[in-house]
């Protein structure tokens, strides 16, 4: 089995859903207050799920004394969000699920530079051309498969190879999903918009087998409904830290496949912070050794502080070889990307 990783950056979100879309987010998005006490806070928007990040937040307030008001949701909607509240925005931190939602607003000037000691902590090719947003975490796209229902042998040599007959409603997909999404834009990038277009028609003439996200996808396959699925490598190391028997394998394509592609969660800070100190002192804690220990013991995704190693059964990232591409082409074109995906029938 061969390890590899790649990079790649977001595309634009602007009207993505438009206007109802940024009013329904700022109705069903409520802030959650992690108590610090000592009357300074910092407001953070994260496309993190909860039950990921607030225990750090939580963490963050207790050794701080500092408050947090936390407002969670899609790391697209959110970027939105901000970007539609401008300078009026009471954000300070994003959080982002998506490098192409961190690059968004980079590329819209929504974010600042971060202080030099912040961005040095993390490899430079993983945070922002001018220093707009720093990486947390990284994932790498896997196809995740159940040995007893497939042979290694049998796997495709390509993620590009995944549209071909012999797979036909074999390979599981996330459309709607961030990662996947990312992961067409990277695919744009490095093949080129007809290319891209004729992968997602393929799958969807090939009968790919759609779910809403990366856990359901694996699930499915573990349970046997589905022999394979394009998801990010640690959704299946939690389940095998659950479950050390799960029929599942994370398959890494070849160097340089775009199937592999890296991706980071990442944090910025707004241009128009209110609370600017207090979000440079959170940005770094989530930078810390304690933090980038929660990360790979708890999320099971590669901490990119050197001194902290990756979880458990994964290979350090630096052998996962990979493909990189520029983070900021995720960000350029978010909308064509949704578009390309929705016109291909694998997503309304």
């Amino acid at each position: 089995m061969t390890n590899r990783t790649s990079t790649a950056r977001p595309a634009r979100l602007r009207g993505r859903q438009g206007l109802a879309l940024v009013v329904a987010a700022l109705v069903v998005l409520g802030l959650t207050a992690c108590s610090g006490g000592g009357g300074r806070k910092v407001v953070v928007y994260s496309g993190r799920s909860t039950e990921l990040i607030k225990p750090l937040l939580d963490d963050f307030a207790a050794q701080s004394g500092i408050s947090v008001e936390f407002k969670q949701g899609d790391s697209a909607d959110l970027a939105l969000t901000i970007d539609q509240e401008g300078d009026a925005s009471p954000a300070d931190v994003f959080i982002s699920q998506s490098p192409g939602a961190t690059a968004f607003l980079a590329e819209q000037g929504r974010l600042s530079p971060l202080p030099e000691d912040i961005l040095e902590l993390v490899p430079p090719e993983l945070t922002g051309a001018d220093g707009e947003w720093v990486g947390l975490t990284a994932r790498v796209r896997v196809l995740v498969y159940n040995p007893e229902l497939v042979d290694e042998a049998d796997l495709p040599t390509s993620v590009l190879d995944a549209t071909d007959e012999r797979y036909r409603g074999q390979i599981a997909v996330a459309p709607t999903n961030g990662s996947f999404q990312d992961f067409v834009s990277a695919l744009r990038a490095a093949e080129g918009d007809d290319a891209a277009r004729a992968w997602l028609d393929g799958m969807e003439a090939n009968d790919a087998p759609t779910y809403a996200n990366n856990n359901a996808i694996v699930d499915a396959v573990l349970r046997g409904e589905v022999p394979m699925g394009l998801v990010n490598h640690y959704y299946l190391q939690r389940r095998l830290a659950e479950d050390p028997g799960a029929p599942g394998i994370n398959h890494f394509f070849a160097d340089g496949d775009v199937g592999s592609v890296l991706l980071v969660t990442a944090a910025g800070i707004l241009d128009s912070a209110p609370h600017r100190p207090e979000a440079e002192e959170l940005v770094r804690f989530l930078l810390s050794p304690e933090a980038q220990q929660y990360f790979a013991d708890q999320t099971q995704e590669y901490p990119l502080v050197a001194s902290v190693a990756p979880g458990e059964g994964l290979p350090p990232l630096d052998e996962v070889v990979t493909d990189r591409v520029d983070f900021a082409v995720l960000g350029a074109d978010l909308q064509s990307t949704l578009e390309m995906i929705r016109e291909s029938g694998l997503a309304s």
